[in-house]
């Protein structure tokens, strides 16, 4: 047996190693290898707590946790069952982290892998950025857009949270200088009430892209007060009186003389003007224009406010005061008039000279623009019975003062005093036939 084995051994050898050929080459004749493609293969990141236990955070650079195409040389019979999107797996381990931030990636497929001859894909390495994380609160700012409608301006702008947090790359967050809600408030006549979304902008005022970053809130709820506006004037007054020689010309007046106001309608519908009283501006022995700065603020109702927002509500009120002239005037006696002198009694009236001088005094524009002829002495017998300087209207000699009508603004500086004589009638004398 021995010599039967051993007898032509090589050329038994050679035909094992043909038979293992043959049948190979039959094999790939039969059933050869195939490629089987597949494209945008998402890469699973596996292991990262390592990263973010440490309170850092990472980023894929280029996207590489996509791979473009992977190709499998798989047998023409698994062609079917290997083609399923499903089947193929990529895996970046973070246990394999090297110093410069890449990871090798792993590919195999779910089914059949013994099968599979080749794996070759367009790119097998994950690169990160990897940086600290870091943690902000920012203020919550309100801002509106577009215009209104005329006659109306924005009140308050009120967000129902005042506070966002902010967490992301320390590269990202570090630009972040303000939060921002923006309410577009064109066409509107009444109070707004809304959600807006936050948006975060750098110290150029450009906006912060938020896709890195993890916020509280993205959205925050907005109420934009909307009031109407109108103009209406100022009344000023003073109190006291100026000194001796001195007058209040009676006009009252501000370094601002009308004022536009904020308020809802209905309230501005009823509001003619704004009163300052004259407790503010006082007078009392005045020899020369009085100023106060007044606050106007103080006295709007209730529900208004000042509608331009560069003007303070100060307001510089003058009261003027001028000194009093004197101008003397001559009546003649003959000018006086006697009113309601009894039937039959006659009257006189004598004054030194034959003539009255009396003086008018007060403001300069009043007293300048009165006309003489203005003056009307008058001696009244009923009110001098009512004054008690008769006891009834009778014949005597009598000393009374003249009763003169001025205009309002005009007073006499003395009282003037004549002489007025009432005689009785004589009856005529008739001659006799």
């Amino acid at each position: 047996m021995g010599k039967k084995l051993t007898n032509n051994l090589a050329l038994k050898i050679g035909s094992v190693l043909f038979a293992g050929v043959l049948w190979l080459l039959v094999t790939n004749i039969s059933n050869p290898s195939t490629p089987v493609y597949f494209t945008d293969v998402p890469v699973q990141i596996i292991n990262s707590n390592l990263i973010t236990s440490q309170g850092k955070m990472y980023e894929v650079l280029d996207d590489t946790d996509v791979i473009d195409s992977v190709t499998l040389m798989v047998p023409r019979s698994l062609t079917d069952s290997m083609s399923s999107d499903d089947n193929i797996v990529a895996i970046a381990d973070m246990n394999n982290l090297t110093n410069l931030n890449t990871i090798h990636i792993e590919i195999s497929t779910r089914r059949n892998q013994n099968s599979v001859s080749n794996i070759s894909a367009s790119n097998d390495i994950l690169k990160l950025n990897i940086e600290d994380r870091k943690n902000i609160s920012i203020p919550l700012t309100t801002s509106t857009s577009g215009s209104l409608q005329d006659d109306y301006i924005i009140g308050t702008v009120t967000p129902d949270q005042n506070l966002v947090r902010v967490s992301g790359p320390e590269s990202v967050v570090s630009r972040i200088k303000t939060a921002e809600v923006n309410v577009n408030v064109t066409g509107f006549t009444s109070d707004i009430g809304t959600n807006a979304e936050i948006k975060l902008y750098d110290a150029a005022k450009n906006e912060v892209p938020k896709d890195k970053l993890t916020l509280n809130i993205n959205t925050v709820g907005v109420k934009v007060e909307i009031l109407a506006t109108k103009s209406v004037p100022l009344r000023f007054s003073a109190y006291g009186v100026p000194a001796a020689g001195y007058r209040a010309t009676g006009v009252v007046s501000g370094s601002v003389s009308s004022v536009s106001l904020a308020g809802k309608a209905n309230v501005l519908n009823n509001l003619s003007s704004i009163e300052i009283p004259d407790t503010d501006i006082d007078l009392t022995g005045a020899t020369e224009n009085v100023s106060e700065l007044i606050n106007i603020e103080k006295y709007l109702p209730g529900n208004v406010e000042l509608a331009d927002p560069e003007f303070d509500g100060f307001v510089t009120v003058t009261a003027y005061v001028e000194p009093e002239i004197t101008r003397t005037f001559t009546i003649p006696e003959r000018n006086i008039a006697v009113e309601n002198l009894p039937a039959g009694y006659r009257s006189a009236v004598t004054a030194y000279g034959g003539e009255v001088t009396l003086q008018i005094r007060g403001l300069a524009e009043d007293v300048n623009g009165f006309d003489a002829g203005q003056l009307r002495p008058v001696i009244d017998i009923n009110k001098l019975v009512e004054s008690g300087v008769m006891e009834e209207a009778q014949a005597g000699s009598y000393d009374v003062r003249l009763s003169i009508e001025l205009p309002e603004g005009v007073e006499l500086r003395d009282n003037v005093t004549v002489r007025l004589v009432i005689e009785e009638e004589q009856p005529e004398e008739t001659e006799e036939e």
